[in-house]
């Protein structure tokens, strides 16, 4: 092939070829790369719209938003209702303490345990778990505003005092007054 631009160039034509054909080859190989990808993210994607009774996931998310709407319009969350909802939240176990410890001193491994669980009021509980090589026991004791009827043994008490003194999981619960 004889050509004026070619010549003036001072490149082979053959070469031109060559990198154009290994140009088209990375082409493909990219190509081949990325319809692999697509197809996987298709796949995770229709696995994703089609629920378990083969509804789309997107008709699922309209219909919450929907109702959601109706909520806010009619105003269906009522005072009464919040003050239910404080009482029930504040009602709860919110505070654990937990002390493990070897029970008898020729087993290892802590296997016994005390656990304390408290409501905001450090009313509750306290549960010990005693682990032998034979049995096992376990024991529960009412707590109420922190305190024991009963007397506690030495590892009931460390959970009790790592429960009254750790956070409850409800700090603020709104009281609906405001509204």
């Amino acid at each position: 092939m004889n050509s004026s631009i070619m010549d003036e160039i001072g490149i082979d034509p053959i070469i031109y070829i060559l990198l154009l054909f290994i140009l088209v080859i990375v082409l493909i190989v990219l190509f081949i790369v990325q319809m692999n990808r697509y197809k996987k993210l298709d796949e995770r994607f229709r696995a994703f719209m089609t629920g378990a009774d083969g509804a789309s996931l997107e008709e699922k998310m309209a219909i919450l938003f929907k109702d959601v709407r109706k909520l806010k319009e009619h105003d269906l969350i009522h005072k009464k209702d919040i003050a239910d909802m404080r009482h029930i939240l504040l009602s709860c176990f919110q505070k654990v303490g937990i002390v493990k410890y070897d029970a008898f001193r020729e087993m290892g491994g802590q296997l016994s345990f005390s656990i304390a669980m408290l409501d905001q009021e450090d009313n509750g509980f306290v549960m010990n778990s005693v682990h032998s090589a034979s049995s096992s026991y376990v024991y529960t004791k009412e707590i109420e505003n922190g305190r024991s009827a009963i007397e506690l043994s030495d590892e009931e008490k460390e959970a009790l005092k790592i429960a009254i003194n750790s956070s409850p999981s409800v700090t603020e619960i709104p009281s609906g007054e405001d509204d």
